[in-house]
């Protein structure tokens, strides 16, 4: 059975790191997919990457069949995803399951070209648009110790300061477990 992983919070120095290339493909790494998927839908999340469950690895879950237009839509993995093109501009709320209790609002991409691997680490090249552009950059983000609140002005990032402390002090509660760095050394 999956496991419950508990989600790396603001404040920690792996959700800041380039992550690792996949090389290649074995059974600890499909448990770890499968873990990261129950630990997303658990948290009622669209997307997960590996730094967020404190692995330094180039790979995100990711899942928006919750949501209407994208119903017929399987769960992905992406390996090593890389964006290779962006078009339009879409501006709209989103949250992050590594910093509980905000939502804001971030400028991204509203079309996106991605280069990934499959799990024969085949080569795979694909578009995507509206909110799944938006988790796919959200993630991708992740891999590269880029958070979404960096995206904020300098103004709009004084109004967080005190909750983005509170998280660093382990003073957030959220619905699903939280690892903490200064409480799980």
């Amino acid at each position: 059975m999956p496991e419950q992983l508990p989600i790396t919070t603001y404040g920690m120095e792996i959700l800041r790191k380039k992550t690792e290339t996949i090389k290649d493909i074995g059974i600890n790494l499909i448990r770890l997919i499968e873990n990261m998927f129950y630990t997303m839908i658990n948290a009622e999340g669209s997307g997960l990457a590996a730094p967020q469950v404190n692995k330094n690895i180039s790979l995100c879950v990711i899942d928006v069949s919750h949501i209407d237009d994208y119903k017929r839509e399987k769960p992905l993995t992406l390996i090593n995803p890389v964006i290779l093109d962006k078009h339009g501009e879409n501006i709209d709320k989103e949250g992050c399951l590594s910093i509980p209790e905000l939502n804001f609002t971030v400028t991204r991409s509203n079309e996106i070209l991605v280069k990934y691997n499959d799990f024969n680490m085949n080569e795979i090249t694909r578009e995507f648009s509206g909110y799944y552009a938006r988790v796919v950059q959200h993630e991708t983000d992740h891999l590269n110790g880029v958070l979404s609140i960096d995206y904020l002005q300098e103004n709009e990032k004084k109004e967080i300061a005190v909750l983005l402390r509170r998280i660093k002090k382990n003073k957030v509660r959220a619905r699903y477990p939280l690892f903490y760095e200064s409480v799980n050394l």
